[in-house]
């Protein structure tokens, strides 16, 4: 009798536990953070800001040439060691006290975040089919965002506590997360380096049609600042809905991605379909702006509450729609020998978004209104149909780069064996079909 495997056996069974364990350590820093580096490391807003934002976008930067080494020395024990440096990142705020030594640390922490990320996404496409490679990430999706909510409750008991101590043993275990992240990654099978010859450059950043479609993919990403400052700063300073509203919508988020990532990525199976899902995106982020416009629009509490609770369904399925493309359209237009190198740049519009997002979101919304939802709306429906051109041109270039490549086998290969004219004459056929 045979037996099925499910879905989490083996190696998708422990990577699905390392980004559990990470995700619980990520949630309770996310809630905690602010206060912690004010209220205990003595840090004023404007500093946290600046460090912040400093460490941030050297992270971003550091996130290729990292996923370039987990190319070259195999992605397993690049992810373990940069688990291990996050984790060692997390347990030095526990004894920073000044402005310099945070901002070292927090260089070391958002570098090794942005590091492991692409590393693992590397590991990730050694271990699993590309087929399989949506479907899985949207697992791994759903059990992040399980975490992260936990992580928040757990986060949410030190605020109540509101001591030192509450503050420093949340910090602890998210130090204690990553370190069990690095054992369940180093648990995994090994994974072979791939031969990317005697070139060791970074080839993404000369790679123009992937840099658009990474581009256009940080534009789709500014809806990720909106859960967390969007939404309440405009809930309170535009509508007439209750501030405890921006929880509900928070966990509303949570629980409808852990229940329906999986459904909604299973539709996407290559290029076409990853496309029409990051359009269809657009177009449901363009309704869901017009639908936040209007929470502000009147005097009765239950207007708002209404509008913006329909805003932030459309809003998570747009969320859950463009997660599905992007992922098949990161890995399926990246050359299999540089799938860390290619995730790393891809992974940096989360970075650029988490960044920026914030400074252009509390202009638009805040100090614009309404107006500002339409540009924001209208900013993400362009990027959504902007990405089905992109995305074939990257398409036919990584076509005619593996022709190209293919054809140049044949010659070497009719070099050794002697026999020139019939590997000639393929190479000459396969150059005019790639032409």
């Amino acid at each position: 009798m045979k037996i099925r495997q499910t879905p989490f056996a083996g190696p998708r069974r422990l990577l699905a536990l390392a980004q559990l364990s990470n995700s619980v350590g990520d949630g309770a820093y996310y809630v905690t953070s602010a206060l912690y580096f004010t209220h205990v490391v003595g840090l004023t807003p404007a500093h946290v800001g600046l460090g912040l934002t400093v460490a941030w976008a050297i992270g971003s930067v550091a996130g290729v040439p990292l996923g370039r080494l987990a190319d070259r020395h195999g992605p397993r024990g690049t992810s373990v060691l940069l688990a291990l440096t996050t984790s060692a990142a997390v347990a030095s705020f526990l004894f920073v006290r000044a402005f310099l030594p945070f901002v070292l640390a927090a260089c070391l922490y958002a570098t090794a975040q942005s590091g492991l990320a692409a590393a693992r996404q590397s590991l990730l496409a050694g271990l699993v089919p590309q087929s399989e490679r949506t479907g899985l990430l949207a697992r791994l999706q759903a059990t992040l965002n399980a975490g992260l909510a936990v992580g928040a409750a757990l986060g949410g008991v030190a605020l109540h506590a509101g001591t030192t101590r509450a503050y420093l043993t949340v910090f602890a275990m998210d130090a204690a997360s990553f370190l069990a992240c690095a054992l369940l990654l180093w648990r995994l099978p090994r994974v072979e380096p791939v031969p990317t010859g005697k070139d060791g450059r970074l080839m993404v950043l000369r790679d123009r049609p992937y840099v658009v479609v990474a581009l256009l993919n940080t534009v789709l990403l500014l809806r990720m600042p909106l859960l967390s400052l969007g939404l309440p700063l405009w809930i309170t300073e535009r509508t007439t809905a209750p501030a405890w509203l921006v929880s509900a919508l928070f966990v509303l988020n949570t629980a409808a991605v852990m229940l329906f990532q999986v459904r909604t990525a299973r539709g996407v199976t290559g290029l076409g379909t990853a496309v029409r899902a990051v359009r269809r995106s657009g177009a449901v982020m363009f309704v869901t702006c017009a639908v936040f416009a209007v929470s502000a629009y009147g005097s009765s509490p239950w207007v708002a509450v209404t509008a913006l609770l329909a805003g932030s369904v459309l809003l998570v399925v747009a969320e859950m729609l463009h997660s599905a493309g992007s992922w098949q359209l990161g890995f399926g237009l990246a050359p299999a020998d540089r799938i860390g190198e290619y995730q790393g740049l891809f992974g940096t519009g989360v970075t650029v978004a988490r960044t920026l997002g914030p400074l252009l979101l509390t202009a638009l919304l805040v100090d614009w209104g309404t107006p500002g939802w339409a540009v924001l709306g209208g900013l993400i429906l362009a990027a959504s149909y902007a990405m089905g051109p992109a995305a074939r041109r990257s398409a036919r270039q990584r076509d005619a780069e593996d022709g190209a490549a293919r054809c140049a086998g044949d010659v070497d290969g009719a070099l050794v064996t002697g026999d020139h004219g019939v590997h000639d004459g393929e190479a000459e056929a396969g150059a005019a079909r790639t032409a």
